[in-house]
């Protein structure tokens, strides 16, 4: 699906080879009508060429990074707009084509269609699977040791929570006493309580 999409993706270039040159009108299209269909096919080869890039973006990405993952993959996809839109911004420089000057488009839209063509030379970089292969390996797929000890129960997890006596949401004017941290263990169910301050104060 890489290789096809990249390929359509250069073969729908042409349709805008077609209107540059008016070859639309010589078969009776409007403008009008071919820069609809041309649009059209265009948005919709595009959609095809990032179905398998998801698709194997999913296959690589760890667990518990995918908004990162997902983050990086649109960083990358605004670089190469970015950069897109210079390199087409120089070529027209080059072969002096401006607003009031098209006689060159017609070669600029050519090395365009051309140029889609080799990001297929890094092709043999992707890995030879389907959508339903395993690609990360098997550590990466499972969750951390720490984790799993909590799990399992051969971890030992402590929550330290401040208790104090006698506080509510309306304080009364009795003295506040014996302040403490209340330190469960999630393992094995002890309960201690250890003094934090012992002091007399009176609220009010």
């Amino acid at each position: 699906m890489l290789l096809w999409g990249q390929v359509l993706s250069s073969l729908t270039g042409m349709l805008d080879l077609a209107l540059v040159t008016r070859l639309n009108t010589k078969v009776g299209i409007p403008d009008y009508v071919f820069a609809v269909i041309d649009c059209g096919v265009s948005v919709m080869v595009g959609k095809l060429q990032w179905m398998p890039v998801l698709v194997l973006c999913s296959k690589l990405c760890p667990p518990g990074i995918e908004g990162t993952f997902y983050a990086l993959l649109m960083s990358i996809q605004n670089v190469g707009l970015l950069m897109s839109a210079w390199w087409g911004g120089l070529l027209l420089h080059t072969l002096n084509v401006t607003r009031s000057e098209f006689t060159n488009l017609w070669a600029v839209v050519l090395i365009r269609n051309v140029s889609r063509l080799l990001p297929l030379m890094l092709l043999f970089l992707v890995p030879q699977s389907d959508q339903n292969s395993t690609l990360l390996p098997a550590e990466m797929l499972h969750d951390d040791e720490s984790t799993e000890a909590v799990k399992d129960g051969s971890g030992s997890v402590e929550f330290s929570v401040l208790v104090a006596d006698g506080s509510g949401c309306h304080p009364s004017v009795e003295d506040v006493q014996d302040e403490r941290i209340k330190v469960t263990d999630d393992v094995g169910g002890d309960v201690e309580l250890i003094p934090l301050m012992n002091t007399n104060r009176t609220v009010g």
